[in-house]
């Protein structure tokens, strides 16, 4: 019986680790955040629908897989 090849203790694969790097990126930064209720500055790249915050962080999570990819 031959073994498949498994990943090593500890290894994981880019798409889980540009994930991981999106969700701490949109969680501190408030990427793509559809309310504002905050005071203080407000900038402009707030999504003004669900649809668009989805697509901010899809694009997001693109730009972090390449970063990953690039290691």
């Amino acid at each position: 019986m031959e073994e498949t090849p498994a990943l090593a203790m500890g290894s994981r694969r880019n798409e889980d680790i540009a994930l991981d790097l999106m969700k701490f990126i949109a969680m501190t930064t408030g990427y793509g955040r559809t309310s504002t209720s905050g005071v203080g500055f407000q900038g402009s790249g707030a999504a003004a629908k669900p649809e668009d915050y989805a697509a901010h962080l899809l694009e997001l999570y693109g730009k972090c897989l390449a970063a990953v990819g690039k290691k």
